[in-house]
């Protein structure tokens, strides 16, 4: 345990966090999923050995933050044994650091001991049930048997709904470079270059844009069938590209058009009319807008359509989770119980509008839009019409 007599600087709203724990009836939170864990911590995250796996013997890597409520002076970061490296470079903000783990049971133990020390071993303790694995709750319920256990997903959901101009900064360049990487496949693609060659290429020029891909699901013709494989692209077909990759955490998710050869007339007006139904949403975006409305106004202009049959709108919140905050349409993993809610400056949106024809295929856009005090800015808008080759 290493400890440090001052306060560091907190990265994100504190006194936010303290009204949601309030709200929520929490007195300590024990945070531990990925993302949550990066954002309390200002961004830091243990690339250089857990970047891309989690595994170690018979356990996972479990970094844990721990925040009391009203007390930022007694926030404890634990983390793995071989995080001393970054620590010594970078110091963790958090005025206490356990520097213990090995993996979930030595994490556990070590939360057990801090909130001990903070005096709430009777306490009204946040967690993250779909994240936490069932061997840490089960040693903190017996190590912390009078204290009381809470869902601290939605307080954390909500401190990150609004985004910093850093963060906004981000997820504007990852949105670029997906574009950018889109459009630098496609040019370096021609005819037979199959859909496996495309996922792999827009991954190396994702990655050589600095960015973390994450995912590339692509179409061919008049198959809606997004799974790489080995479909060749042919003259005259169209392709969808729906990429995500992040920046730091921060999640670029766009869906642009490709074309090889010259788009004909109607491949044209097919993604005319998508692009309509994205327009007459982002005409809308704005701090105090409504999500509902939102909705409405780009369901009106896609209904009028002659391919409405066809045409599916989704609006939800983007940040360091591809669906986050504000929660506007209902599906099968969340509720859409921000619908009805006034957004505000600094939410980030994905607007996707996705028609599945039955002759051309899937002709899609997908955008990142940021809410501002009097508008949205869409990133990533450089290019969105039919990309040729």
């Amino acid at each position: 345990m290493s400890d440090r007599s001052a306060e560091g600087q907190v990265p994100f709203d504190h006194r936010l966090a303290d009204e949601l724990m309030e709200s929520h009836q929490l007195d300590l939170l024990i945070v531990n999923s990925k993302h949550n864990v990066r954002y309390l911590l200002g961004g830091y995250e243990f690339f250089f050995f857990f970047q891309s796996m989690e595994a170690l013997g018979h356990s996972r890597y479990l970094p844990l933050v721990i925040y009391v409520k009203g007390r930022p002076q007694d926030a404890t970061y634990v983390a793995s044994v071989m995080e001393a490296w970054d620590h010594a470079l970078r110091p963790f903000w958090t005025p206490h650091v356990d520097l213990v783990s090995w993996g979930t049971m030595d994490a556990a133990g070590a939360a057990v001991k801090r909130a001990k020390a903070c005096g709430l071993s009777k306490g009204r303790i946040g967690i993250e049930p779909a994240f936490l694995p069932a061997d840490a709750m089960d040693l903190l319920s017996d190590g912390l048997p009078d204290a009381s256990f809470g869902d601290a997903t939605p307080v954390l959901e909500r401190l990150r709904a609004v985004k910093r101009p850093d963060e906004l900064s981000l997820l504007k360049r990852a949105s670029e470079d997906i574009v950018g990487a889109m459009v630098a496949t496609v040019e370096w693609a021609g005819p037979g270059t199959t859909k496996n060659e495309i996922v792999n290429r827009v991954r190396l020029e994702e990655t050589r844009r600095g960015l973390g891909f994450d995912y590339c699901l692509v179409t061919m013709g008049s198959d809606r069938n997004r799974a790489p494989s080995d479909q060749a692209w042919q003259l005259s077909e169209s392709m969808s590209i729906d990429s995500g990759g992040n920046l730091d955490g921060y999640i670029g998710d766009l869906c642009r058009m490709a074309v090889l050869g010259e788009p004909d007339g109607e491949l044209r007006d097919l993604l005319a009319e998508v692009d309509a139904t994205q327009q007459s949403v982002f005409s809308h975006i704005r701090a105090g807008a409504i999500g509902r409305d939102l909705l409405e106004y780009g369901n009106k202009v896609r209904s009028d359509g002659p391919n409405r049959e066809y045409t599916d709108l989704v609006i939800h919140g983007m940040g360091l989770v591809s669906h986050e905050v504000p929660f506007i349409m209902s599906n099968r993993i969340y509720d859409g119980i921000d619908c009805d809610l006034a957004l505000e400056a600094g939410m980030v949106l994905s607007v996707e509008t996705t028609m599945a024809h039955p002759a051309r295929g899937l002709v899609k856009l997908e955008d990142t839009v940021a809410v501002t005090a009097d508008g949205g800015e869409v990133f990533g808008d450089a290019v969105r019409g039919w990309i040729s080759r």
